[in-house]
């Protein structure tokens, strides 16, 4: 074989081994488990969840001064990982335009909530089963007969109040494209936004309505639901991971499941004074005894 002929031959054995190695499934750092549950195999090698968060009250809250996470869904949480022999650590707090981001760069396992599971985030994410259901009311200040209808908020004269890639805005530019948005930071507290309806700043904003309820208790006669009858929205709070987790999901699932089943929900909603109809509890897949 001439020389010539012989680096040919190198060059074509070379191009297949790579070729072959990038059709392969690609591994990670942790024994070597399948990229698609990489996270998985970290966690159990580690028995840590390394969880980001948003602080959402009375859902998740975050002591300023001890920074110990707590609150009615963290509870949860922290019990469905006891269940499975875990332990959580809340490494990371996120905005909401900016926790998916995270978790595709890996900088932390899971995004322990409470987030609501909607379209646009499952592009990119997946969500654990729901927790909770969390209604949205829309609210205006006390007095603001304005809006005799919903479609009436889709003025370019309305404004709306936000918070950057919070459901609030999400529900903006979906449902009322024409109006404009006054809005917040991703890492707000949503009572700003009740704060610039009450104030004048912006004429209506979507919130929870224990949110709003809770903003009444130290704000009397502010700001009212436009709907009490029907929500908005309801969305299932749950918690979210990374596309290509399904046994990690699968395994948070049944966790979360057996707690609830056990009456967690409750036991939470009590401990936190949360009162009845704040949280809407996952229908029972079974009917009482007769």
């Amino acid at each position: 074989m001439t020389k010539s002929a012989r680096v040919l031959r190198y060059f074509a054995l070379l191009t297949i081994a790579v070729a072959s190695a990038g059709c392969g499934p690609r591994l990670n750092d942790a024994g070597g488990a399948p990229a698609t549950d990489r996270v998985y195999a970290r966690v159990l090698n580690s028995g840590v969840i390394h969880c980001a968060y948003a602080t959402y009250p009375p859902g998740l809250v975050k002591d300023p001064n001890t920074q110990k996470v707590s609150g009615a869904f963290a509870d949860v949480v922290e019990s469905a990982a006891a269940g499975l022999g875990l332990k959580v650590e809340w490494t990371t707090e996120v905005g909401w335009g900016s926790m998916i981001e995270g978790l595709e760069a890996d900088r932390y396992d899971m995004v322990c909530g409470p987030v609501w599971a909607n379209s646009t985030r499952a592009r990119l994410a997946d969500f654990g089963a729901p927790i909770y259901y969390s209604a949205i009311g829309a609210y205006v200040r006390k007095g603001d007969h304005r809006f005799t209808n919903l479609a009436l908020i889709n003025d370019p004269k309305v404004k709306i109040a936000t918070i950057d890639g919070e459901m609030s805005s999400i529900i903006a530019a979906s449902d009322f494209p024409k109006a404009s948005q006054v809005s917040l930071p991703q890492l707000s507290d949503n009572s700003q936004m009740l704060l610039n309806v009450q104030s004048g700043r912006a004429d209506v904003t979507f919130v929870e309505t224990i949110v709003a309820d809770q903003y009444l208790a130290h704000n009397p006669g502010t700001i009212e639901n436009l709907n009490l009858d029907h929500p908005i929205r309801v969305f299932p709070t749950t918690v979210m991971f990374r596309k290509g987790e399904p046994k990690l999901k699968s395994m948070m699932d049944v966790a979360i499941q057996e707690q609830i089943n056990a009456g967690i929900l409750d036991k939470v909603f009590k401990k936190y004074g949360l009162p009845k109809g704040s949280f809407l509890p996952p229908a029972q897949p079974y009917g009482s005894a007769q």
